[in-house]
């Protein structure tokens, strides 16, 4: 999926925090941590993977939905900025 090298290093690096996020999930439940404690790190690592989310769509976006040959119009092109700014703000 990962478009070029630094993308799929980038991809993978939030991969791996995500991972770990989930693991402090895992030991703050097995700990019988406070429930707030637990909820923060679950609010944390669901704003994690909706990053990860924008990155992918927008990777497909712009690598899948528009011409990769130059032929997309200024329109085009505004468009696509236009529904990943969206989706950047929804995921948020």
């Amino acid at each position: 999926m990962a478009h070029t090298v630094e993308e799929k290093k980038k991809l993978l690096h939030r991969v791996h925090r995500i991972m770990g996020q989930v693991a402090a999930i895992e030991r703050a439940l097995d700990q019988e941590a406070e429930c707030s404690d637990i909820l923060h790190n679950i609010a944390a690592c669901r704003g994690a993977m909706d990053a990860l989310m924008a990155e992918v769509i927008e990777g497909h976006i712009r690598y899948h939905v528009l011409a990769q040959n130059g032929t997309a119009t200024d329109e085009q092109a505004r468009a696509a900025d236009d529904l990943v700014s969206a989706l950047r703000a929804y995921l948020k």
